[in-house]
């Protein structure tokens, strides 16, 4: 067992970060770290990072099912359409974040997604290019940002988006399967290192 990892209820060691909850343990073994090329999980994960900003995870996962549904499942095109009527009826949802600045964000860059892929063909294979180089003497985790998301950040910006921070977009390549940040005795590091060798990266 190591600094950053302890035994879970089956014994098996994660990730030290993940084992607050059964629903946190679940994330941190199905979906943390595993590579994805879906542009609408893409993109709702962009937008609860947004969200997550000052705040846990932990705090915008529990109510990520709130947050779909309010926020119509994160499709870009529906919610490219909101209005600022829709902006203030989010605001008296007790489900979400009530941040102006956040739900006014994610509106904004539903409509900047439209744009790029229409631009670019597909919103992960924009995202992709970014992939983090990865040095296999560097601990796991052991950063909060890097060269990649730094150049993400000031491209998305300049297309207009909000809310998307080098380290909030460090922190969406870690949980999009850019980077495999599990600690190296966690077992689900593995796992994630043979999705990432099997997946199709998008072009």
């Amino acid at each position: 067992m190591s600094a950053v990892t302890s035994a879970g209820p089956d014994g098996r060691l994660r990730c030290r970060w993940c084992l607050a909850t059964p629903g946190y343990r679940h994330y941190h073994d199905t979906e943390w770290g595993f590579p994805v090329a879906d542009d609408r999980r893409l993109f709702e994960k962009l937008c609860l990072e947004g969200f997550q900003a000052g705040l846990s995870w932990r705090t915008v996962l529990e109510k990520r099912e709130s947050f779909r549904e309010a926020f119509a499942q994160f499709e870009p095109e529906w919610l490219a359409s909101f209005t600022e009527e829709d902006v203030t009826h989010l605001l008296h949802n007790p489900g979400i974040i009530r941040h102006r600045g956040k739900i006014e964000a994610a509106i904004n860059n539903a409509r900047r997604a439209l744009e790029l892929i229409e631009a670019e063909g597909s919103l992960a294979a924009f995202l992709w290019r970014y992939e983090p180089q990865q040095d296999p003497a560097m601990e796991p985790a052991s950063r909060t940002m890097c060269a990649e998301s730094h150049a993400l950040s000031r491209e998305l910006k300049k297309r207009g988006w909000r809310f998307v921070g080098p380290t909030t977009l460090y922190s969406f390549m870690q949980a999009m399967g850019m980077v495999n940040d599990h600690a190296r005795d966690c077992h689900v590091r593995a796992l994630v290192a043979e999705a990432r060798a099997r997946f199709d990266k998008p072009a």
